[in-house]
């Protein structure tokens, strides 16, 4: 059994920066990838980024390219993700997951076999 648990949410102003991190207790933890999706109000869950287990590759939606950054440290059981630029778009509640398998890219939400119970990002102009 794999419990994640994230923190870092809030409320920010349409411009700033924010970093989630999401902690794995687990002892596979460097086995798989890990990844990010977020949820707005009345959307399906969207994938925002993933990272294989290395760590070594990373993938994007296009709607993130540029100001977000994933990463993660094998270490401490954790994968971050940076935010910056950040748009009154980006509301939503962000979920942490982990891959069924090493590497990516993990775009479904099938890819995936636990989640965290994801953190509230609120972006206001």
């Amino acid at each position: 059994q794999v419990t994640l648990v994230e923190s870092g949410g809030g409320l920010v102003q349409a411009g700033a920066s924010l970093s989630l991190s999401c902690r794995a207790y687990t002892r596979t933890f460097d086995r798989y990838a890990m990844g990010w999706f977020r949820q707005a109000p009345g959307a399906e869950r969207e994938f925002v980024a993933d990272i294989s287990a290395s760590g070594l590759t990373t993938n994007y939606a296009d709607s993130v390219k540029g100001r977000f950054t994933i990463s993660r440290d094998n270490m401490r059981n954790a994968v971050s993700l940076q935010m910056t630029s950040l748009k009154t778009e980006d509301t939503a509640v962000y979920t942490c997951g982990m891959a069924k398998y090493t590497s990516g890219p993990n775009l479904r939400r099938e890819d995936y076999s636990y989640w965290g119970q994801g953190t509230q990002i609120t972006v206001s102009s």
